[in-house]
């Protein structure tokens, strides 16, 4: 049985939404900004990449449509406000909750943008612009150098993975549950493992050297 974005729980969606927020939220108070900087942060981060997704395809955002989408952010401002001084390790738990919500945005948008009829290589990079679109709004939002332009780590990467497979699943008619939760696990694990072992891609010019020390090129 084959599985569309029209006919997918809104709890796959909302669980994305909260795995952003809480790495909002997380970002937040580690620079030490007060509650509601961090509901709004987390509200950005969360709901950011949906609505670039709904607004590139003509659609009212269904962040503005369902109250739904509200709680997660929500949720994760609360969770975070009581458990974080507890937490020792905030930068590993903001990395795996962004992680997360990246492995579902990224079958998430593209889903949304083959239901409306756009060809698969445009819904794999509208599927890779709801994954990232988040996450930069929430780094440049905080005055943070965004993940996706850090040159020491691999960010955007893991989510065309993630597109692409969804839309080569779907147009195959295999993308159901099973292979839902396969995708996941892959771009999950990606973007956790080139975080742990600083992989990183070639640079934007061939023969330029990263530069070591801040002493030059």
């Amino acid at each position: 049985m084959t599985f569309a974005f029209d006919n997918s729980p809104v709890w796959l969606d909302l669980l994305g939404v909260f795995f952003f927020a809480v790495s909002g939220s997380l970002l937040a108070a580690r620079k030490q900004i007060d509650i509601v900087g961090s509901l709004l942060l987390a509200s950005l981060v969360g709901l950011g990449g949906g609505v670039i997704r709904d607004i590139i395809l003509a659609l009212v955002p269904a962040a503005f449509t369902n109250p739904a989408y509200l709680a997660p952010p929500l949720l994760a401002t609360v969770l975070v406000f009581f458990l974080f001084s507890s937490v020792q390790r905030y930068t590993s738990l903001l990395i795996l909750f962004d992680a997360a919500g990246l492995a579902l945005f990224c079958m998430t948008g593209t889903l949304k943008a083959l239901a409306t009829g756009l060809n698969p290589v445009a819904s794999v990079l509208l599927g890779v612009t709801t994954a990232v679109g988040g996450g930069l709004l929430r780094d440049i939002t905080a005055n943070e150098v965004p993940e996706l332009f850090n040159p020491k780590d691999i960010y955007a990467l893991p989510a065309f993975v993630g597109a692409a497979m969804t839309a080569v699943l779907w147009v195959f008619g295999v993308f159901n549950v099973l292979t839902a939760a396969g995708i996941a696990a892959v771009v999950f694990t990606f973007r956790v493992l080139a975080w742990r072992r600083s992989w990183q891609a070639p640079l934007a010019v061939r023969g330029w050297h990263r530069r070591v020390g801040g002493t030059g090129l």
